[in-house]
């Protein structure tokens, strides 16, 4: 059986002399998959809002920065609608890159559009995963906490056998993490240091930290679904 630090040990062979290849490819399906949300509050009165506003549009120059904002709110609307409805297939797809890249077969930038094909199912299995784990979360947060780890490998099932259909997918994954979850956090909870390392550097680690970490979890899936002759 292998440990959390085995994982992280394949992965840095893996990306050897292949950084800039996985750190480009991240990027980009974390751009075209990511999630885009925020929240933000104030303390000031609606009088007083009021007033700001008035005197925005009341000024040449305040209505242009006013609809420059309203512009870029806008296009990240958009595009995180766009991310989420094609975000299942990139991640798809982005499970074949990493799977490739541990089995040091050709891992390529267009793996992350190579099951664009199978764009209603990645879809759909997006879609039914988050339910299901919102539904769990209802319950309590650790239910729903542990719905996520049940369900965390039915994208990397289904690249491996696009012939089933999703709710298999999610069943094959509820079955194959029986006695594995506990491993799988423990194999996250390692990534803390890179984490806070993201934190610091503002963001920018965060280039090196997804590649490193998706590298390392495509191990974790190639080992409990019975695939360890590919890892050395």
């Amino acid at each position: 059986m292998l440990f959390a630090s085995d994982f992280r040990r394949i992965a840095r062979e893996a990306l050897r002399d292949k950084w800039a290849l996985a750190v480009g490819t991240g990027f980009v399906a974390m751009l075209l998959g990511a999630e885009v949300g925020g929240s933000s509050g104030g303390s000031s009165s609606r009088e007083s809002t009021r007033d700001y506003l008035q005197d925005l549009f009341a000024n040449p120059n305040g209505r242009l920065v006013l609809s420059l904002f309203i512009g870029i709110g806008v296009v990240i609307l958009i595009w995180a609608i766009i991310a989420f409805i094609i975000g299942g297939a990139v991640e798809l797809g982005y499970c074949r890159f990493n799977k490739n890249l541990i089995r040091g077969t050709e891992a390529r930038f267009n793996d992350i559009f190579s099951r664009f094909d199978m764009f209603g199912k990645a879809f759909g299995l997006r879609i039914v995963t988050s339910i299901f784990v919102f539904l769990w979360s209802l319950l309590f947060i650790i239910p729903g906490i542990i719905a996520a780890y049940r369900y965390s490998m039915a994208f990397y099932i289904m690249d491996d056998h696009p012939e089933i259909g999703i709710m298999e997918a999610i069943e094959r994954s509820k079955h194959m993490m029986v006695g594995h979850k506990g491993r799988l956090f423990c194999l996250q909870i390692s990534f803390i240091g890179w984490a806070l390392l993201c934190v610091l550097t503002l963001g920018i680690g965060f280039l090196w930290y997804v590649p490193y970490y998706n590298a390392a979890i495509a191990a974790f899936y190639l080992e409990v679904s019975g695939q360890e002759n590919y890892l050395n």
